[in-house]
């Protein structure tokens, strides 16, 4: 099973954990990791955060992470939901979930997911600040975290 959907809409992790879980009857793990607009960035109040992504080309490159994930673990199911358009500080903006046979392999592939969720899906971020409107460039130690999967 494999979930990917962008959208606008608030997402419900209970229901999205209970869909995971009921994949198989052998899911023995099922690891949920969610992201929140947070209310401060780099030193600077955030009043919003918009994100815009690139219809099709999102999905795609999603997809192929998770294609990545699947040839390094055991996974039974995958969901992934960004939410787009305009959110406030507290909104969840981002779900990666993974159902596996075993733990390791469900904390070790939603890892992945979400470092690579950061550095390769098509989504561009712009915070309201009270100095105006900014958009956002990957962090450094996004990149860094996604290259140490890279590395023997």
């Amino acid at each position: 099973m494999r979930e990917i959907r962008v959208h606008e809409e608030n997402f419900d992790v209970g229901a999205e954990y209970q869909r995971l879980l009921e994949v198989s009857n052998e899911v023995g793990a099922v690891t949920v990791f969610v992201g929140s607009v947070r209310d401060v960035n780099d030193d600077a109040d955030v009043a919003g955060l918009y994100l815009e992504h690139y219809p099709g080309m999102t999905e795609k490159e999603i997809d192929k992470i998770i294609s990545e994930a699947e040839s390094r673990w055991n996974i039974l199911g995958a969901t992934v939901i960004h939410r787009i358009g305009l959110l406030s500080p507290g909104d969840q903006i981002v779900l990666a979930g993974i159902a596996s046979r075993h733990r390791g392999d469900a904390f070790a592939a939603c890892e992945f997911v979400m470092d690579f969720l950061k550095t390769r899906a098509t989504f561009w971020k712009k915070e309201t600040t009270p100095e105006g409107d900014r958009w956002l460039t990957t962090r450094q130690s996004d990149i860094d975290a996604a290259e140490n999967w890279e590395q023997p």
